[in-house]
């Protein structure tokens, strides 16, 4: 699954131009957090509800030291001005853009959006806005395959087992469980073995319960971390 096929088209976007109070009326009337800025067709910037977190007339803008300012230099100072006083799109809106493109997988916006901690990201084909993704568009996708018919599977005890094996095979924390043993007997999972710890115990019995065909999981799993408690090596 890739950008366009979660995205969101008809962006609402702005002109550097556009004043501060349509701004606002633009992401309160469409119920948006941020929106593109746009010069010529081409994105410019982006402002979100963050760049008017802090603005003058509310009071909230950051006040700075005396010595802070010294230290930190004029440059730093009067954009933070610009920030809490400006009344143009172009004046607030930020300028390090972070975009993808159409074939971008949702695999990797995922992790922009998680690094760079922010809600939203443009899709963009040389500077042209194409859509926006946003946290909601990952959720979205996320229920409607969550709700999706399962493909039909092979769901006899040894397909349900080798399935399991090869799921433990792909992690390395699967692979770090004592005596470790794996049943299944009319599609109930038994799982068998040495853990090191809730996690590591939850995790296997999660990875079983998403192997297709599983009816039930039975947890035969000991904790290590307890046991050498109850039986300290002498």
């Amino acid at each position: 699954m890739n950008a366009a096929d979660i995205m969101t088209p008809d962006v609402v976007v702005a002109h550097p131009d556009t004043p501060l109070e349509t701004l606002v009326d633009l992401m309160l009337d469409h119920r948006i957090s941020g929106l593109p800025i746009v010069r010529d067709g081409i994105i410019v910037g982006i402002v979100s509800e963050s760049d008017l977190l802090r603005r003058a007339e509310t009071g909230t803008e950051k006040r700075r030291s005396h010595l802070l300012e010294l230290l930190s230099g004029t440059a730093s100072s009067s954009a933070d001005y610009v920030r809490t006083h400006g009344r143009k799109a172009g004046e607030i809106m930020s300028t390090d853009l972070i975009t993808v493109t159409p074939d971008t997988p949702i695999a990797e916006i995922a992790d922009v959006l998680e690094s760079r901690r922010i809600k939203r990201v443009p899709v963009v084909v040389e500077g042209k806005v194409l859509g926006i993704i946003t946290r909601a568009n990952i959720m979205k996708a996320l229920a409607v395959r969550l709700h999706s018919a399962p493909a039909p599977v092979n769901t006899d005890d040894r397909s349900i087992r080798w399935a399991l094996w090869d799921e433990f095979q792909r992690h390395r924390w699967a692979q770090k469980v004592a005596q470790f043993d794996v049943s299944v007997r009319d599609g109930v999972v038994h799982l068998w073995g040495i853990v090191r710890g809730e996690d590591h115990r939850r995790a296997l019995v999660v990875a079983a319960e998403n192997t297709p065909g599983v009816k039930a999981v039975e947890d035969h799993l000991e904790d290590g971390t307890l046991l050498a408690m109850r039986y300290p090596a002498i």
